[in-house]
C-alpha cells in the first residue's frame, strides 16, 4: 500500500479566482440530490478530518490562471489526495512520538515564529497606500530608459580582478571605444587572467543603478564598472529600440511601487521596534554586535532591478538569499 505515489498536486494558475471557485464548488459538493446536508469536511482519515478550508488554504498559495470548472475540480481532488497522504504521515509520526523529539519540537517552534512574523507583515502592509495612477505615470515619465526609450542590448564583457591594477588602462580603452578583441589582447600582453562573454539583456534586466550608464552608451561604446573586487569592461555590441507604452507597463510599475512601499513600511517599523525594545547580545554575539555590519540592500541599492515588464530579470541581477535570511525578509518575499 504505497500512499506516496498519487498524482502530484497541479500548479494551476491565479490564486483568487481558483480559491473562490473552489470554495463555492466544494461547498456545493456536499449538497447531493439525495438531500444530504452540505459539509465542510472533505474527507476523514481514521479519526482525523480534512476540511474544505484546508484545501482552500493550500490553493491560496498556488499560482493560478484562467482555470475552468473542470480544472478547478481536478485541482481540488489532487490537493485533497495530497492532504490525505500528509495526514497518514502525520498520524504515523504521532504514533511514533516524533512530535516529542527535540529536533521536531524546535522545527515546530520555528514554523510558528515564521507564521506569526508573516501575519504581522501582512497586517502592517495591508494599511500601506496602493500606488495611484498618478504615481505610475510619474515613474513611467521619470524612467525613459525602462519604457519610452527602452532598448534591448547585445552586451560584451570582460571581467578582471581589481587587484590587477589595469583599471585606468581599461577606462582609456573604453573612452576610445576599442573593440572587445583589442581589450582581450591588451590583457594577454599583461599576463592578466580574465573572464568574459556576451549576452542579450533588455533594460529591465539591468540593475537600476547601472542602467543610466548603459542607456547613455551608443552602439560600439563601452564603460568600465567596478563592483567589489572585480572590474568589468562592458561594451554595447548592438542594441534595438523596443519601447513599452504606459498601458503595458502599468501592471509592472504598480507591483514594483507597491513592493517598494511595503518594504519601506516594514523596514521603518522594524527600525522603530528595535529602537524602543531592549535588545541584549550575549557571549560571542556581544562582541560581534560591537562591530559594524552590512545590512541587506534596499530597493535603491546596488543589485536592485526594474519592474519586470516583458522579460523577467536575470537570476544574476539580484543577490542570492543567505541561509541566515530573516523571517522578515522571507515574509516580504511572500508578499510580493
Amino acid at each position: 500500500m504505497n500512499h506516496f505515489k498519487r498524482t502530484p498536486m497541479v500548479t494551476l494558475l491565479q490564486t483568487t479566482v481558483l480559491a473562490l471557485s473552489l470554495s463555492v464548488g466544494l461547498s456545493a459538493c456536499g449538497s447531493q440530490e439525495d438531500g444530504t446536508k452540505a459539509t465542510q469536511v472533505a474527507a476523514k482519515v481514521g479519526s482525523s478530518e480534512i476540511s474544505v478550508h484546508q484545501i482552500n488554504q493550500v490553493l491560496s498559495r498556488t499560482p493560478v490562471g484562467n482555470a475552468s470548472k473542470d480544472e478547478v475540480q481536478a485541482a481540488s481532488r489532487q490537493v485533497l489526495e495530497r492532504l490525505i497522504d500528509q495526514q497518514l504521515a502525520v498520524d504515523q509520526a504521532t504514533e511514533s512520538k516524533l512530535h516529542r523529539s527535540p529536533d521536531v519540537v524546535a522545527q515546530l517552534e520555528a514554523a510558528r515564529r515564521e507564521v506569526l512574523a508573516r501575519a504581522f507583515l501582512q497586517q502592517l502592509t495591508a494599511t500601506v497606500a496602493k500606488p495611484t495612477a498618478e504615481d505610475v505615470t510619474q515613474y513611467y515619465t521619470a524612467n525613459p530608459a525602462l519604457f519610452a526609450e527602452r532598448r534591448i542590448f547585445n552586451l560584451q564583457e570582460i571581467r578582471v580582478p581589481k587587484a590587477t591594477g589595469v583599471v585606468d588602462d581599461l577606462v582609456k580603452l573604453a573612452e576610445k571605444a576599442r573593440p572587445i578583441e583589442e581589450v582581450a589582447g591588451f590583457l594577454r600582453t599583461r599576463n592578466v587572467q580574465f573572464g568574459g562573454g556576451s549576452a542579450t539583456r533588455s533594460a529591465e534586466q539591468i540593475p537600476l543603478e547601472l542602467l543610466p550608464r548603459v542607456h547613455a552608451l551608443k552602439d560600439g561604446q563601452s564603460t568600465v564598472v567596478q563592483a567589489g573586487d572585480s572590474v568589468t569592461f562592458l561594451r554595447i555590441a548592438s542594441s534595438q529600440q523596443v519601447p513599452v507604452s504606459e498601458a503595458v507597463a502599468t501592471p509592472g510599475i504598480t507591483q514594483f511601487l507597491g513592493n517598494r512601499r511595503n518594504t519601506e513600511a516594514v523596514t521603518s517599523e522594524i527600525k522603530r521596534l528595535r529602537e524602543t525594545t531592549t535588545i541584549t547580545y550575549l557571549g560571542d554575539f556581544e562582541r560581534a554586535a560591537a562591530k559594524p555590519s552590512t545590512g541587506p540592500q534596499g530597493p535603491g541599492d546596488a543589485g536592485a532591478t526594474a519592474p519586470s515588464l516583458v522579460v523577467p530579470p536575470a537570476n544574476g541581477d539580484k543577490p542570492a538569499a543567505s541561509p541566515e535570511q530573516s523571517a522578515i525578509e522571507r515574509g516580504l518575499q511572500g508578499l510580493k
